[in-house]
């Protein structure tokens, strides 16, 4: 195992203990430290990867206004925003017709501090967030380490956990914690050790998204930093991020054999502006995409958060904020039991757990069906009910808030050790 910079030793006994450092954990942590509490975490990457700077690697870069505002109360914005690009528009696209709707996000000035969405890389977060966490004499940062299992025996006051090296060299280390957040990912080893069920479905297609420092904007008139584009045959999605351009293909079963090779990579982006002298690629990859929702996101002092609890599409960039409105949330809810108010943790599941299924789930699915929609009448119709949303202020601001996930805005209260 890797100890972090302020480590001397691996941690026995903690208030806290935190499986996982992406933005979900590391938000958890930050919260929890700054409040006093003694925070293990254990990160099976090591540190080089998870703050890798090679941002051409698709990962969430999308921090939606409500997350920014969480992350803001932990003093972290300033240095994201050094690393982001503000988007205050969106748009959505047809193929062969062009703008149907644009969307500007000042229309919700009113109703948030970051009216806009600011695109930067995970790892981004995960690096400010955890140099942060070095500093704090009470964390205890352990890379290369996998928590295997959690052992809620000891009674109701405390879980202990199993963590082992991720390498396989060397013996394993059992940590006991008063609380324990799951934020270890869609095959959490925690939710499957606790014998959680995920259900849920797999999209029949599978995603090809590709990297380009190539500027799409100087290629399509008018286009906005993020755009949804819809067409039944190949809908897409372009998103502008600090480095590069991203852009997201369909990709069905008959496709996927060769659709990595450079030539066919070219053909899909040259399709969609062409470039005569091509492109320069940074980076492309396929990958499945999945809908699903844990049965349950507490059991005991065990809390499941982000893709350990659920995880949706990517159309609308709702899985990363969603998961660290889930940190927020778990954290606050520690602190309020731990100054002795058992509600927010009583409340913990049933809040997330809509979020996620009503919300999160239901949204992201919309944005698929809409974009890959077949039939022209329903396409025209939904063209025209976008075009009327987009023309009238309170339609307008309706749609940004549900976008934006202002309307299932999280409520942190503030708390520490009693």
């Amino acid at each position: 195992m890797l100890l972090g910079l302020n480590d001397r030793r691996p941690p026995r006994d903690v208030d806290v203990a935190i499986a996982g450092l992406g933005p979900v954990g590391a938000t958890a942590a930050l919260t929890l430290a700054r409040a006093g509490l003694r925070v293990a975490v254990f990160e099976e990457a090591g540190w080089d990867t998870l703050t890798d700077q090679d941002v051409s690697e698709s990962r969430a870069s999308t921090f939606h206004p409500p997350t920014l505002e969480i992350l803001d109360d932990l003093g972290v914005t300033d240095e994201l925003h050094e690393a982001g690009l503000v988007c205050d528009t969106f748009q959505y696209r047809d193929r062969e017709g062009g703008l149907i709707a644009h969307f500007d996000l000042a229309s919700i000035g009113a109703d948030t501090r970051f009216p806009y969405r600011l695109q930067s890389e995970q790892q981004n977060l995960v690096r400010i967030i955890g140099a942060r966490l070095a500093e704090l004499p009470d964390v205890h940062l352990v890379h290369g380490a996998r928590v295997r299992s959690v052992d809620r025996s000891a009674g109701d006051d405390a879980a202990t956990l199993l963590v082992e090296p991720a390498d396989g060299e060397g013996e394993p280390v059992v940590c006991r914690a008063k609380w324990v957040i799951a934020a270890d990912g869609a095959h959490s080893a925690i939710r499957r050790h606790l014998g959680i069920p995920f259900p849920g479905m797999t999209y029949p297609e599978q995603f090809l998204v590709v990297s380009t420092t190539d500027d799409l904007a100087e290629l399509i008139p008018d286009i906005a930093s993020v755009n949804y584009i819809s067409d039944p045959r190949e809908w897409l999605v372009l998103l502008r991020t600090p480095r590069h351009w991203r852009a997201l293909f369909p990709l069905l079963e008959r496709d996927v054999e060769g659709a990595l090779d450079p030539a066919a990579v070219q053909r899909r982006l040259q399709s969609v502006a062409p470039l005569p002298r091509g492109y320069e690629i940074t980076h492309s990859r396929i990958y499945r995409v999945h809908q699903r929702v844990a049965e349950r996101f507490r059991v005991g002092r065990v809390l499941l958060a982000g893709d350990a609890a659920h995880i949706n599409n990517p159309l609308g960039g709702m899985g990363m904020n969603s998961g660290i409105h889930d940190a927020a949330a778990a954290a606050a809810a520690i602190l309020a039991a731990e100054a002795g108010d058992p509600e927010p943790i009583e409340r913990y599941e049933s809040e997330r757990r809509t979020v996620a299924h009503d919300y999160v789930r239901v949204v992201t699915h919309e944005n698929w069906e809409a974009l890959q929609e077949e039939d022209p009448a329903e396409r025209v119709r939904q063209n025209e009910h976008m075009r009327r949303t987009a023309a009238d202020p309170e339609l307008a601001r309706a749609h940004l808030l549900r976008t934006s996930m202002l309307s299932a805005r999280v409520s942190q209260t503030a708390g520490g050790r009693s």
